[in-house]
């Protein structure tokens, strides 16, 4: 590597390549999160478990950012952006292949470990590749680079649930006294059956992010000044970064916003399922979740556009009212009315995540990886807001409990307005 490389003096040619090879890493990062939305209904039925119980699987999920997300904020001190993002990389695959013995065995606790392995590797891949990408250029720009990054995530987001109803959801599932009347040979290849549902596609993903390792691994990343500049000598702490009130209004933000967009995104098989609302199967309702996230990749390269010209924090306060609108209509309706305002809200959660990002580290110089740290742990929004929503639709059902998410959107509303004054004007 030549010292032009090493001090961040890198030609701006490179930064385009960089963030090609950057935004494939959350185009897989995006597929893998996706499937968590298939596995909920497929493990709901195959272990005749209530709403609480299935969102077992998205706390396992993303409890893993905020149990590792300190941990993956020294790594990357440590290491630099790059090797951050190999390891993080590679451990994502362990994740995966562990689905391999889990499946092998029924077990939903070795199942949910599996999730929390894959996760941790997902963690230091946020942790590494968001400020990477928000620091590929100038601040103004930094949150439509970063849109346009997530585009690629929201792209990963919306074929997982297609591919994985396809592979995982068409294997039919049976009833408690549909299994009672098998015979112990027609059990064996029911349960492998269901076994071979989950254990070929996570074994495809695990050769894919080792391979994406390797290449990442051989590509010739430029380091920037302020990020991930590998030392392990660095003194700062996550206290010096909470300082920053910008920092702490976005974390909350992070949580909430994760924390609904998640929710909906977990229910929407069963919700679009029940007979008042689609009344459809649930391969059949796995497409409608690709349409939601599908929604979002449309909004992010429509919001990288928008970015240019629209304070970040003025679009995010519009698109969260307007999502907290379509969840009271799906509230408030039914039938085909309340399928396509669910699914809509994708397209609004767009912007969301990278203007939060991108407001939350401005300023940070650095402390932006220690301030990464704290946002990514902030994703744990992931795994409490769904859990509590599936408490309460066990007790309210699945539609009244869309107003958990509706309170989320709310501080968002609140967020974006009290944060327009302090964005930087847009370079013309």
């Amino acid at each position: 590597m030549n010292a032009a490389t090493e001090t961040g003096s890198v030609p701006a040619p490179h930064y385009g390549v960089a963030l090609a090879v950057t935004t494939t890493i959350f185009f897989l990062w995006g597929f893998l999160t996706s499937l968590n939305d298939v596995l909920i209904p497929h493990f709901k039925s195959v272990f005749d478990l209530d709403y609480t119980r299935s969102m077992l699987i998205q706390f396992a999920f993303f409890g893993a950012y905020f149990v590792m997300s300190m941990p993956a904020g020294r790594i990357v001190d440590r290491l630099g952006y790059k090797r951050g993002i190999v390891l993080g990389l590679v451990v994502a695959g362990i994740g995966a292949l562990l689905f391999l013995p889990a499946a092998q065995v029924q077990s939903y606790g070795l199942f949910l470990a599996a999730l929390f392995v894959l996760a941790s590797g997902i963690t230091l891949l946020q942790v590494a590749a968001n400020p990477y990408v928000s620091l590929l250029g100038g601040e103004a720009r930094a949150s439509s680079r970063l849109t346009l990054a997530q585009a690629l995530n929201s792209l990963g987001h919306t074929i997982g649930p297609a591919i994985g109803g396809l592979l995982i959801l068409s294997v039919a599932v049976l009833g408690a006294d549909a299994l009672a009347r098998l015979t112990p040979a027609e059990l064996a290849v029911y349960r492998d059956a269901q076994a071979a549902a989950v254990q070929w596609p996570y074994l495809g993903l695990a050769l894919a992010l080792f391979a994406l390792a390797a290449f990442v691994y051989l590509f010739r990343l430029p380091q920037l000044a302020g990020a991930g500049h590998g030392s392990s000598t660095d003194t700062h702490t996550v206290a010096d970064a909470l300082r920053h009130r910008s920092l702490r209004l976005a974390a909350v933000g992070i949580f909430l916003y994760v924390g609904a967009e998640v929710a909906i995104g977990s229910f929407l098989i069963n919700y679009l399922s029940l007979p008042q609302i689609g009344n459809l199967s649930e391969s059949s309702a796995a497409n409608y979740v690709s349409y939601y996230w599908g929604g979002a990749m449309l909004g992010r390269f429509a919001g990288a556009a928008l970015l240019r010209h629209v304070e970040p924090p003025r679009l995010l306060a519009l698109f969260a009212a307007i999502a907290a609108l379509l969840l009271l209509a799906t509230m408030a309706g039914s039938g085909t009315f309340a399928v396509i305002s669910v699914v809509a809200i994708g397209l609004f959660n767009s912007v969301m995540f990278p203007t939060l990002f991108t407001l939350g580290i401005r300023g940070l110089g650095p402390l932006t990886a220690r301030g990464s740290s704290v946002l990514v742990m902030a994703i744990v929004g992931g795994a409490i807001v769904p859990l509590l929503m599936g408490m309460l639709a066990d007790r309210v059902g699945p539609q009244r409990a869309f107003a958990l998410p509706l309170l989320c959107y709310g501080y968002l509303v609140w967020y974006g307005l009290q944060n327009r004054r302090t964005t930087p004007e847009l370079a013309s």
